[in-house]
């Protein structure tokens, strides 16, 4: 894929078989076989790159297969567990004020009523593939269920996305729910294409209430939910609590994921281990969500303001399965962000104070386990979603966020950026 303003999938991306050359972030640099798009085998770098070897002469299996990483670390490729793509580069459409998640809500639903399926496909198609010239391959989207006479114009729009470019690229769909929509309308867009249930409970009128609606919906249809959970400084909002207690005996089939999750990182110790236990015990994915609730939380106190997150730290700890995404791109939740998992690493440490590599794993494998997606990384039979960048460690790859990048996805190339620059004596 060229890096170019208007980015479209290459239907013929190579299938490749051995990287060579690629460093890890131990420092190790290796070469790597895949096969049936996973990775069989992983071994000590050979002397010579395949580019050099070719150009000595050498022979080798199929250069045609091969792909030189001499330059490029080499990781897992980041998976997007929490995205807005019907939202998506609507900053400049709706102009809207800056302000708290209040002001957002309230102008996005102004906007919706002239929103067309069209219009949102062409914004949730350029957002799917600048994730995935970054290196994501994988993006699980909420989608609003839209106020007035026609509901499902977001859900048409991103299940035509989905079909499109589901060659290069994992989409998973849910269904944001207001309180105010009726049960027939979650159903019908279950029907088309969606997932699983979502919903706000900890805004509506009646939190408990809304919940265990959606709950019950998701229930009758067998699927899991995917709920956005105490978007608020408040440490009496702990919605999070109730989810735990009301899924415990779910099936694995009915995978339960709660966002955002800000209220827990406000409430007292006591509150926080026994939230976190609930959570555990109930096996709930946690996805954090930096960028926007930097922005959005914390208006209110102009002075020692709020991160904003929920407590990163301690669900790391117990051994929750979290992961973390860049949630809305130049919508009126977020007006910034670059659809780059390594701005979402970055942020989880300076913001959150996690290290590299637990940043990275939140933003690539714990994405994935959140997702139920099969485990991708540089070892024999993790599935060959990959991404090379062009730096020497984990620590340089997150700083400089690096456009120079190849993107795999089960073992086919299927983004390439390549950066010319030049620099000029006065």
């Amino acid at each position: 894929m060229e890096n170019t303003d208007e980015q479209r999938p290459v239907a013929d991306g190579r299938l490749l078989r051995v990287l060579t050359g690629a460093t890890l972030p131990d420092g190790r640099r290796v070469d790597v076989r895949l096969d049936h798009g996973a990775v069989t085998h992983v071994t000590d770098a050979a002397p010579c790159s395949t580019t050099r070897a070719v150009e000595r002469g050498v022979d080798t299996a199929d250069t045609a297969d091969a792909l030189d990483l001499d330059g490029y670390l080499l990781l897992p490729a980041p998976a997007e567990p929490h995205a807005h793509l019907d939202k998506a580069f609507s900053w400049n459409e709706i102009r809207p004020p800056m302000g708290d998640l209040g002001r957002a809500i309230d102008s996005w639903r102004e906007h919706s009523a002239h929103l067309t399926v069209d219009g949102i496909a062409v914004r949730a198609r350029r957002a799917a593939l600048a994730l995935l010239a970054n290196g994501t391959t994988a993006v699980r989207s909420h989608v609003d269920l839209l106020p007035g006479p026609a509901p499902l114009r977001g859900v048409r729009a991103l299940v035509r996305v989905r079909e499109e470019l589901a060659d290069v690229m994992d989409v998973q769909l849910v269904a944001l729910c207001p309180f105010d929509t009726p049960d027939e309308i979650l159903d019908e867009a279950l029907d088309l294409g969606v997932d699983l249930v979502g919903g706000s409970p900890h805004h509506t009128p009646a939190p408990s209430s809304d919940l265990q609606r959606l709950l019950r919906i998701a229930e009758r249809r067998g699927v899991g939910v995917d709920l956005h959970t105490d978007e608020q400084l408040n440490p009496d909002m702990l919605t999070l609590e109730e989810l735990a207690k009301s899924v415990r005996d779910w099936p694995e089939s009915m995978p339960v994921t709660a966002g955002h999750c800000v209220s827990l990182g406000t409430v007292d110790p006591d509150v926080l281990e026994r939230t976190v236990r609930a959570v555990v015990d109930s096996r709930i994915g946690i996805v954090t969500l930096p960028i926007t609730n930097l922005y959005l939380q914390g208006w209110d106190h102009p002075v020692s303001t709020p991160r904003g997150l929920t407590a990163v730290r301690a669900l790391l700890d117990a051994g929750v399965r979290v992961g973390a995404g860049a949630d809305n791109v130049r919508d009126p939740f977020n007006p910034l962000g670059r659809s780059d998992a390594l701005e979402t690493a970055m942020l989880l440490v300076t913001a959150a104070h996690l290290t590299t590599a637990e940043a990275y794993h939140a933003v690539s494998t714990g994405a994935r386990a959140v997702m139920g997606l099969p485990e991708a990384g540089v070892f024999p039979g993790a599935r060959a979603d990959l991404l090379a960048v062009r730096a020497a460690d984990l620590e340089e790859a997150i700083a400089d966020a690096s456009a120079e990048r190849y993107v795999l996805r089960a073992g086919r190339l299927v983004s390439a950026t390549h950066v010319h620059r030049s620099m000029y004596r006065a």
